[in-house]
């Protein structure tokens, strides 16, 4: 690989360290962090999360009138709703019980708002559009391009991800800031042995259908900012695979660590990025790595580096060896 290429393989994998989706995957992380790290549910619907925000902001706007506030609102409504109708009936499962249901409603939730009947509300698979103006009515950056190193934003793109990248901050120190209260210590308790907190008389149910509530307040928001982003909500964005990809960052940075979400996902999009410049490079000397094989052939790398860090690390690339997760 020439000098040359070799910079802007550092400036592709940089930028995508912190774009706005580097920070959408991180928020929906924090979220998971609080389900599976701190509370141990195992939730494999995340996305679910996600697309109810989208989706709350989308019909709000476009087909109820509300302004853009009101849409996120609305996406928020959907969230809670989303985790009552999941938690009350199967919250009390096992943890590989409670993965495979949320998995299953998540999926039948997107195929019902991809179907032909709910296109009037949902806009079927060509999904709904344009409806993020009110969002950046709110900039106040000034029009022009704005630079720092390899870096480079229109005044829309920074002003998204300085809010996507603010968000991420405050959910982790809200979650940080619960996890260290009383309702947090009866959280990780409830992690570590449910029938401890039982035994003393707290209900344990409860508890989880608030953190579930919370951590999926949380991907709604990631869903807004996913969202905006794209100006563009369509189901096939929210599939499993997105929820999977907020768990890799996750397992990269640490479970139960407070700022593993940022870390870890910011390497995680760094090594999509190397992967897909390393493998394009690559083309040129094996001319069957085509565009399509390189799609595949990034995952096949990733799952195999994942595999091997779950196996040597798997407490994470930066937790010490004995250190116990939520410290």
């Amino acid at each position: 690989m020439k000098p040359m290429d070799l910079l802007n393989l550092l400036s592709l994998t940089l930028r995508a360290a912190v774009s706005p989706e580097a920070a959408v995957l991180a928020l929906a992380a924090v979220g998971l962090n609080l389900h599976y790290g701190h509370t141990g549910l195992l939730n494999f619907g995340q996305a679910g999360f996600m697309m109810m925000g989208a989706y709350g902001l989308a019909i709000g706007v476009l087909l109820l009138g509300l302004s853009f506030a009101g849409g996120v609102v609305l996406g928020l409504m959907f969230a809670v709703l989303l985790a009552l109708l999941l938690g009350v009936p199967t919250v009390r499962l096992r943890a590989d019980y409670f993965a495979i249901v949320s998995l299953a409603v998540t999926e039948s939730l997107r195929l019902l708002f991809r179907s032909s009947w709910m296109q009037p509300i949902t806009g079927g698979v060509q999904g709904l559009q344009r409806f993020g103006d009110g969002f950046f009515a709110w900039n106040p950056i000034p029009a022009g391009t704005y630079e720092l190193g390899p870096l480079h934003w229109n005044e829309a793109q920074l002003f998204l991800c300085i809010i996507a990248w603010s968000l991420v901050v405050a959910a982790t120190l809200f979650v940080r800031i619960l996890i260290a209260s009383p309702w947090g210590r009866v959280i990780r308790a409830i992690r570590d042995n449910e029938l401890g907190p039982t035994s003393l008389g707290k209900p344990v149910l409860l508890y989880k259908m608030q953190s579930l509530v919370i951590g999926g307040l949380i991907g709604a928001v990631a869903g807004v900012l996913l969202a905006v982003n794209q100006q563009d909500v369509n189901p096939e964005t929210y599939m499993p695979t997105l929820t999977f990809f907020a768990y890799s960052g996750l397992v990269l940075g640490g479970v139960g660590r407070t700022w593993a979400p940022l870390i870890g996902v910011a390497i995680f999009w760094m090594v999509i990025a190397a992967t897909d410049g390393i493998l394009a490079a690559a083309g040129g000397f094996f001319p069957w790595i085509g565009a399509q094989q390189i799609g595949a052939a990034r995952f096949i790398l990733f799952g195999i580096g994942l595999m091997l860090l779950v196996i040597y690390r798997p407490d994470g690339l930066f937790v010490k060896k004995g250190l116990q997760r939520g410290a």
